[in-house]
């Protein structure tokens, strides 16, 4: 199985390819400019693997939450490359790519949706790539995050970075162990996508969409 992952849902732009077991892994700390990077860093990864697209078997994205405009590049980029190659695409939670990222069985992800909120999920690890939802993805307040059932959990994304206080009083009794300074990459996206692919779950390239949890971008003047 030949999979080519993307992400460009944070500050960082990275791409992925998922070679029958290995991962080839780019990334970059792309600021704003993830539109000029990606294209560049999927010709450059499919070089040195000395394949075509049309040798993929599909084209995973990671399809939210996260930066609105972001979420676009990386939908249209792989709706592009799917429609010239007639390849299946698979969006994949970014939040879920953070926690595919640790070694854990339980783990509550919160990634920084700015203007004082943040995305939040927990899951269950039921195997290697494939997670039990446990809370569903949401959008809320870090001091409005929802309840956890039990103990042993571990926290990570960036929601826990620049939230730290917030989260650690909400979640005392539940969280064993934080991990700081993580976020969605494609490596973790090709993972994810590779079992929906092998089963067959696989979404015409018309209907990949962003998934955007928020429906703004700014606060009005009156909410700030």
């Amino acid at each position: 199985m030949k999979i080519l992952a993307l992400d460009t849902s944070t500050e960082f732009c990275s791409a992925a390819l998922y070679l029958d077991g290995k991962i080839f892994n780019k990334e970059i700390l792309a600021e704003r400019s993830h539109s000029e990077i990606i294209l560049p860093m999927i010709k450059e990864l499919l070089e040195e693997s000395a394949l075509a697209l049309q040798q993929l078997d599909g084209i995973a994205f990671g399809a939210g939450p996260g930066s609105f405009t972001g979420l676009r590049i990386a939908c249209g980029v792989a709706q592009g490359l799917a429609y010239a190659t007639n390849l299946p695409v698979i969006g994949i939670s970014t939040l879920e790519a953070v926690a595919q990222r640790i070694e854990k069985q339980k783990i509550i992800v919160a990634l920084d949706a700015r203007m004082g909120e943040i995305y939040l999920a927990a899951y269950q690890k039921l195997t290697n790539d494939d997670w039990k939802v446990i809370s569903p993805p949401t959008l809320c307040s870090p001091q409005h995050a929802p309840s956890v059932p039990g103990s042993g959990w571990n926290g990570c994304g960036s929601g826990f970075d620049v939230y730290h206080k917030e989260l650690s009083a909400l979640y005392m009794e539940n969280i064993h162990q934080i991990h700081y300074k993580l976020h969605p990459q494609a490596g973790e996206i090709a993972q994810l996508a590779l079992p929906k692919f092998t089963d067959g779950s696989i979404s015409d390239p018309a209907d990949a969409t962003p998934v955007y949890i928020r429906n703004k971008v700014a606060l009005k003047e009156n909410e700030r």
